[in-house]
């Protein structure tokens, strides 16, 4: 069953006395529980479509239905509380919160939902201890590589359990074996956790890890290909 729904989805952007059109009559489904790699070139819409589907754009047109709610009707107030309960998002810089210790960024969350602060501690252990970066619990940012960084950015996405992660270039800051590391970390957050997850990147062997891989060109998707492991003969 599909979780995401885009039927002619196009936004637009005024540009001097113009427009810039970064998606055009996109139609995609993605299912339910499934790992979707979105790739193509700069320009191409990716990142246009991951926050459209994150209910952080508005498109001009078109319809986007996600886990059955038209976020395309919502208003922006209507979108933001959607989105604290459905969407986990994971940047490719990690959007941490330089003062607050990687508990604290991980808790930022669930501050807007009704939950004791018992509750809270629980969710947040629970959301570290899965990334794999409990015993940094009490670090600020400064004190993390970037690959723990990123595991705190997870940890925050994953702490109000989320339908859909979504995540823009999250190996893009890394070294290899962070980055390695990072994708290994998502894949069994999907597999453990069966959140739907959707992912920009423009690294073929990061897209690989995907079950499918879905490219964008010139705010059109081109045919679909199944991916492919690496190491993989095709």
């Amino acid at each position: 069953m599909a979780i995401i729904e885009c039927r002619k989805l196009t936004r637009s952007y005024p540009k001097g006395e113009g427009e810039v059109t970064p998606l055009c009559d996109l139609d995609l489904d993605i299912e339910q529980g499934t790992f979707t790699a979105l790739m193509g070139p700069s320009g191409s819409g990716k990142t246009t479509l991951l926050n459209l589907i994150a209910g952080i754009d508005k498109p001009t047109s078109g319809s986007l239905h996600v886990d059955g709610r038209d976020i395309a009707g919502l208003s922006p107030s209507g979108r933001a509380r959607w989105r604290a309960t459905n969407i986990g998002y994971i940047f490719q810089l990690y959007n941490l919160i330089p003062v607050l210790t990687a508990y604290e960024n991980v808790e930022l969350p669930l501050l807007l939902r009704d939950h004791s602060s018992s509750e809270r501690h629980r969710k947040v252990a629970l959301a570290l201890d899965l990334a794999g970066i409990a015993d940094r619990h009490d670090h600020y940012p400064r004190q993390l590589s970037g690959g723990q960084e990123q595991r705190v950015a997870i940890a925050r996405a994953i702490v109000a359990d989320p339908r859909i992660l979504v995540a823009d270039e999250p190996t893009g800051d890394l070294d290899g074996t962070s980055a390695d590391a990072v994708l290994d970390l998502l894949g069994s957050l999907h597999r453990q956790l069966g959140m739907t997850l959707v992912m920009v990147t423009h690294d073929p062997d990061a897209a690989a890890r995907a079950e499918r891989i879905v490219r964008l060109d010139d705010g059109r998707i081109v045919p679909d290909e199944p991916a492919v492991a690496a190491g993989q003969e095709v």
